[in-house]
């Protein structure tokens, strides 16, 4: 990255990236000096960005095919490739903490990665933040790459071969009632626990709020496992907790990083980040 100064934010992940602007046209060499950065870093901020709506979008197809945003898919059947998180929609009207999108967003609040509950999980998550709560709303990071480097080699064998059930109406209707054509249309799926990188060989374990069950395990047993590896993953010591700022770009890679959001006051607070996802390739299924 010889042209870019990198910032380390945590040591098992994390790099905040200067000298580039994302909304300018590419060379091939920097694309793939970023998704290298990704593959390394799991987790890069492009701070000072101006990112609106278009340029997010053609910035996501760099970096690989976009997903489409699955609430609206279910919901309506209409592809869209952009979601709000926050509390401001394109009206710029403020929903305070008592609007059910807002309650609905609580669900944010678990450790997940995104779309695991998708047949084809995404690769990356990429958002921009264009307003930002004074206080609160951060964003919580752990590695399940150092989570799975932690483990006792007995407890690794243990896990090698499984495959977990991922569920989102299992995680999310602990929060909010779920859309019945939404659920209809994300039945529940089985990914392998271990996962690999097929770039540098790095391996994790892939588990969050949507996974619901190991597969033929007793569903005690399945939870007392999944529960066990998350808690191994979010100790206090190992989360990079991301402060936003207005102008932030950070993409996140949730093969192997788990996150969840911080509360804010959404009363008091305005909060809007415009938000893709690069859809998933064979990484986890074919390299494992």
């Amino acid at each position: 990255m010889s042209e870019l100064q990198i910032e380390h934010l945590h040591a098992d992940f994390g790099a905040g990236i200067r000298g580039i602007d994302l909304s300018s046209p590419m060379p091939e060499s920097m694309r793939e000096e970023i998704l290298d950065a990704i593959d390394t870093y799991s987790f890069v901020c492009f701070p000072g960005q101006a990112m609106p709506d278009e340029e997010l979008l053609a910035f996501t197809r760099l970096l690989g095919e976009p997903e489409p945003e699955h609430i609206t898919l279910g919901q309506t059947g209409k592809i869209v490739y952009f979601g709000t998180v926050g509390n401001v929609g394109d009206d710029c009207v403020q929903k305070g903490n008592d609007h059910p999108d807002i309650r609905f967003q609580a669900g944010n609040q678990l450790w997940h990665a995104d779309s695991s509950f998708r047949e084809r999980p995404c690769s990356f998550t990429v958002t921009h933040a264009h307003e930002v709560p004074g206080e609160g709303g951060a964003t919580e990071f752990v590695s399940a790459r150092a989570a799975y480097d932690r483990l006792p080699d007995d407890m690794r064998e243990k896990i090698d071969e499984l495959k977990v059930i991922h569920d989102y109406v299992f995680s999310r209707s602990q929060v909010a009632p779920v859309n019945p054509n939404h659920a209809a249309s994300l039945p529940p799926v089985a990914h392998k626990l271990i996962r690999q990188n097929p770039r540098n060989g790095r391996k994790n374990y892939y588990v969050g709020s949507h996974a619901r069950s190991v597969v033929g395990w007793p569903g005690i047993e399945s939870r007392e496992l999944i529960d066990d590896l998350l808690a191994r993953m979010t100790r206090p010591e190992d989360i990079y907790a991301h402060q936003w700022q207005a102008g932030d770009t950070v993409i996140w890679d949730n093969r192997c990083l788990l996150h969840r959001g911080a509360s804010y006051d959404a009363d008091r607070w305005r909060r809007r980040m415009r938000q893709t996802r690069v859809a998933g390739s064979d990484y986890g299924e074919l390299h494992s």
